[in-house]
């Protein structure tokens, strides 16, 4: 997969940049990061077309580029799955969209939902010179914490990124619940690689399972996470920055690291479960003496397993795995941990 912002979703930014100060976008930006870190809604941020702007500008890539990863991983455990419909729940800019359209070409058929008229009118505008089906998105506006999803977003593939980390605890049940009510297939959640973020996604976790979900990933289980505080479960994808971007956010480095966790889920009649692999949860440590990877097994344990350089055969099928990768089925299962 490539991380980057799509050419034509790229390009559609740039133009809403022309004319524009990047003085005033990075100090937009700027307030918003520091409102984002303090817990503040978008309905209070974002209001309007320049803070939406500004959000798209720095935001959008890591946005695009975690879930693009997310549904990387996903098809490599579920490589049948051919969705005609996405909905993008809490769209704001739409990135995630694009993601859903890069990994699956077939989609005809997107609503964006988001309770923020000036996040839709500019996914709206990005979109119109991409995909047809990002171009003709349905637009529903509407509050993933409150009431019902209309009938008209079920869709094959639900997609939430980014979207639950402003939901109250007390309501994250119910939009839960509403989410994979308008699940016909498939279920992606993407947030934040921080503690709190891992934590709201054990809780999404557990609430698909009660609901009757199987959990794709990244767990290869379905028991209890075996990791605890201060660690936290968390992966990383490698994204380009342009130089709008770095100014935007006040950085020189042409690339920045966005750390996300994600919880993939499925109906159990529409899906053919596959041998669950382990996963690697730790950048891999590399040593003379070979290569060490956190693992989270399929038995519901986490362990630290070395491959020696003097196994060729067991260094060869891991030694370009990285983190947030799948062990591969093939790969050696029963190699004991140090």
């Amino acid at each position: 997969m490539d991380p980057a912002l799509p050419a034509a979703l790229r390009v559609a930014i740039d133009q809403r940049l022309e004319g524009r100060a990047r003085e005033g976008l990075a100090r937009r930006a700027s307030a918003l990061s520091e409102g984002y870190r303090k817990g503040r809604a978008s309905s209070a941020l974002v209001r309007g077309a320049e803070d939406a702007l500004a959000y798209a500008l720095t935001r959008t890539p890591a946005t695009y580029a975690a879930v693009r990863r997310a549904l990387e991983e996903t098809c490599a455990l579920d490589p049948g799955f051919r969705p005609s419909s996405l909905l993008d729940a809490g769209a704001g800019p739409g990135g995630a969209g694009w993601a859903a359209l890069d990994a699956f070409p077939g989609i005809s058929e997107v609503t964006r939902l988001d309770h923020n008229l000036a996040f839709l009118d500019l996914a709206g505008a990005l979109a119109a010179e991409g995909p047809e089906a990002l171009a003709g998105a349905r637009r529903l506006q509407a509050d993933l914490a409150a009431g019902e999803l209309p009938a008209e977003s079920r869709a094959d593939l639900v997609i939430a990124a980014y979207a639950l980390t402003e939901i109250a605890p007390s309501t994250l049940p119910g939009a839960i619940s509403r989410l994979w009510g308008a699940t016909g297939s498939r279920i992606l959640i993407v947030e934040p690689g921080t503690p709190e973020g891992w934590r709201r996604g054990l809780e999404v976790r557990q609430e698909l399972i009660a609901l009757g979900a199987r959990i794709l990933g990244p767990c290869p289980h379905a028991g209890p996470c075996p990791i605890s505080a201060p660690d936290w479960c968390h992966f990383s994808q490698r994204l380009p920055r342009s130089r709008d971007h770095r100014r935007a956010k006040g950085g020189e480095a042409p690339f920045e690291d966005e750390k996300f966790f994600w919880i993939a889920a499925a109906r159990p009649g529409q899906y053919s479960p596959a041998p669950p692999v382990s996963r690697v949860i730790a950048p891999p440590r590399t040593s003379k003496a070979g290569v060490r990877l956190r693992l989270c097994r399929p038995d519901g344990t986490v362990e630290d397993v070395d491959f020696a350089r003097r196994d060729r055969a067991a260094l060869v099928k891991v030694r370009r795995l990285d983190w947030g990768d799948a062990l591969p089925e093939d790969g050696p299962p029963e190699v004991g941990g140090q």
